[in-house]
């Protein structure tokens, strides 16, 4: 560590203790106690959303936001949710037929090209690239903190309304003002991926990212359901902004979802609705066990590199499932839609 890191975040300590402000105390010697508990870090691999810098904002700077969640599997599931978003604003927010024209130019584009960076009515949108990681140590992967906020109202029916963390959250380096999220930005601007594992184009690509984009910004933290299995962790469904919802996604899926989609039999389908029921009554528990099987709620997190043009887009190295193509109706200038085209 840098001297001048090493002074950043004494100044961040000496901040901290002058606010006097216990609960913010907590949560630092949670952290602390989470370091010391789970050393290691495990990288999933990267993750894609979308980002906005709109100059046209006058109540504040000019700065990247995000404008969907970086939780997308490839570039081009990010590429569609920018389609979309121009398609929508095309139809919904515009009577102007030149301001339509000019999103529905962009989004033609978007329908052939994968774009990942794009300026349309005054505002920049790109796609960002990140990387997902876990805690890891003896015991596994890390699991929510004690300190980590809860919903209101923990019910297990119904459907999930807390809104993700992600959005509208400013990508701009600087203004952490943890200790601890300083140290672990300093740890993770010299990672790499590494390993015969990797290609050497992608091994390459990091090499080249960590120069380019030097500046790291931590995201949310989210939480998810892994399952332990063939002697590592895989995850099992989508980010959830908060442990309760991570134990609701798992419960949903022992009694509703996988057995329909695995065909459970008629016992295997009891043992999961008794296993889900106990982790139901349990309140805040982190683990279930059914039959062979082990399933962690766990707490996910995640990077994002930036550099003096903003965030970081996707690589050449980043691997994706299909192509553009033309996902909504074609819409004229006026905002008539022509479903058979």
């Amino acid at each position: 560590m840098t001297d001048d890191w090493k002074r950043q975040i004494d100044r961040l300590h000496a901040e901290l203790v002058r606010r006097d402000d216990p609960a913010e105390w907590v949560v630092e010697a949670d952290a602390v106690d989470a370091s010391r508990r789970y050393p290691d870090l495990a990288f999933r691999g990267p993750v894609f959303g979308l980002a906005v810098l709109d100059p046209v904002d006058a109540e504040r700077a000019p700065e990247w936001r995000l404008l969907k969640p970086v939780t997308d599997a490839t570039p081009q599931d990010a590429r569609d949710t920018l389609n979309s978003h121009l398609w929508f604003k095309a139809k919904d927010d515009t009577d102007d037929p030149a301001v339509r024209r000019e999103l529905l130019s962009a989004v033609a584009r978007l329908e052939r090209e994968p774009i990942d960076d794009l300026k349309v009515c005054g505002a920049r949108y790109r796609i960002v690239r990140g990387d997902e990681f876990a805690r890891t140590g003896r015991s596994g992967l890390e699991p929510p903190r004690p300190t980590d906020p809860e919903p209101a109202d923990r019910a297990w029916g119904g459907r999930s309304d807390t809104p993700s963390p992600d959005r509208d959250f400013a990508l701009v380096p600087g203004r952490e003002t943890s200790p601890m999220v300083v140290a672990m930005k300093v740890a993770l601007q010299g990672y790499v991926y590494s390993g015969a594992r990797f290609p050497a184009a992608v091994r390459e690509e990091s090499e080249r990212a960590r120069t380019a984009y030097p500046e790291v910004v931590l995201l949310p933290v989210g939480f998810g359901v892994a399952e332990r299995r063939r002697g590592c962790w895989q995850p099992r469904g989508a980010l959830m902004p908060t442990p309760h919802e991570a134990r609701r996604l798992l419960v949903d899926a022992m009694i509703e979802f996988w057995p329909q989609l695995y065909e459970f039999s008629a016992a295997e389908r009891q043992r999961y609705v008794e296993a889900a029921e106990e982790f139901k009554a349990a309140g805040r528990a982190n683990e279930v066990r059914v039959d062979d099987k082990r399933f962690q709620i766990c707490r996910i997190e995640r990077m994002v590199r930036i550099g003096p043009d903003g965030p970081e887009p996707p690589r050449r190295s980043d691997v994706d499932d299909y192509g553009p193509t033309k996902i909504h109706p074609t819409m004229d200038e006026d905002g008539t839609l022509h479903y058979d085209s």
